[in-house]
């Protein structure tokens, strides 16, 4: 082999190698993803993600994505439901989408309870949201077609602060697509204490007219916003997730956990920062406690 062609080869590995992903507008193969993976693990920004990906071909990214993750026996662990992005209409504008999408979650996803302490680095971009989880209950939530048909398919409600990670740099562009390929920006969440559901037009109106407070240790306050700045009805998320899930060719099964999406902006943590998410109006106001070391 002469010396230019050896020459060539280097120069081509070394780019590989020193270069973050650049995907085309299409649907990543596995390869491509289980270098995605490997850097997600490590924390590494990405960059290079098609703007123009069309939809499908990011849901055929985010499976492929999912499943390298999964292989890892420390990060990834079984699939224990699904979470619904951009369920909010501040949040669809922010990031050009006129529709929810949706991530999987993974078992080791989701180990952390209230007042865990959780390092602030936890990401590349780490961001925070206050949102909330239900629990499946009954199968009879793949047929549900209303709100109240699918609350009475759901066991309990369960505060929820999740730890996202938008993992693409800074400056390249998010959009519906990007984060579906992304798997939905899933990482990780703190968890509280779950309230079981009572299968009444009466919970489900205190779903819907429920207050998300969030504030922090000094009292200063990050966010508020109405149950129905989800979808109208947070319970609107638990349908789309049925439909969306069905399209793929799914199911929801019980004891599968449903991220509904976000009640705040995106918030970038900060050392030592403490924060308290309430959820008034709910039996008991329940509330969940974190902090960042």
């Amino acid at each position: 082999m002469n010396c230019h062609l050896v020459f060539v080869r280097l120069f081509a590995t070394l780019l590989l190698c020193a270069l973050p992903m650049v995907a085309k507008a299409q649907c990543l193969d596995e390869q491509t993803m289980a270098d995605v993976a490997a850097r997600w693990i490590d924390k590494q920004a990405l960059r290079g993600f098609s703007p123009t990906m069309t939809l499908p071909d990011a849901a055929c990214t985010r499976d492929r994505f999912v499943t390298q993750l999964r292989a890892n026996k420390q990060y990834g662990g079984r699939i224990v439901g699904y979470k619904a992005a951009l369920t909010n209409p501040e949040m669809q504008k922010r990031f050009g989408a006129n529709a929810p999408v949706r991530g999987v979650l993974l078992s080791r996803m989701l180990t952390m309870e209230s007042g865990f302490p959780v390092f602030g680095g936890y990401g590349a971009r780490p961001v925070f949201e206050a949102d909330l989880l239900v629990e499946v209950g009954d199968d009879a939530i793949n047929e549900a077609r209303t709100p109240l048909e699918a609350l009475k398919a759901l066991s309990r409600v369960q505060p929820f602060i999740e730890l996202a990670d938008l993992v693409v740099a800074e400056g390249e562009l998010l959009n519906a697509a990007v984060i579906t390929a992304i798997n939905a920006g899933a990482r990780s969440g703190i968890f509280g204490q779950g309230i079981a559901v009572q299968p009444t037009q009466v919970f489900a109106d205190a779903l819907r007219d429920m207050r998300v407070v969030m504030t922090d240790d000094v009292g200063n306050e990050h966010a508020r916003a109405p149950g129905s700045a989800i979808m109208g009805h947070p319970l609107n998320a638990v349908l789309w997730l049925v439909e969306d899930v069905r399209k793929s060719g799914g199911r929801l099964r019980v004891g599968d956990k449903l991220s509904l999406g976000s009640f705040s902006v995106p918030i970038t943590p900060s050392r030592e920062m403490r924060i308290k998410v309430r959820y008034l109006g709910l039996p008991g106001d329940p509330e969940i406690n974190m902090r960042f070391r």
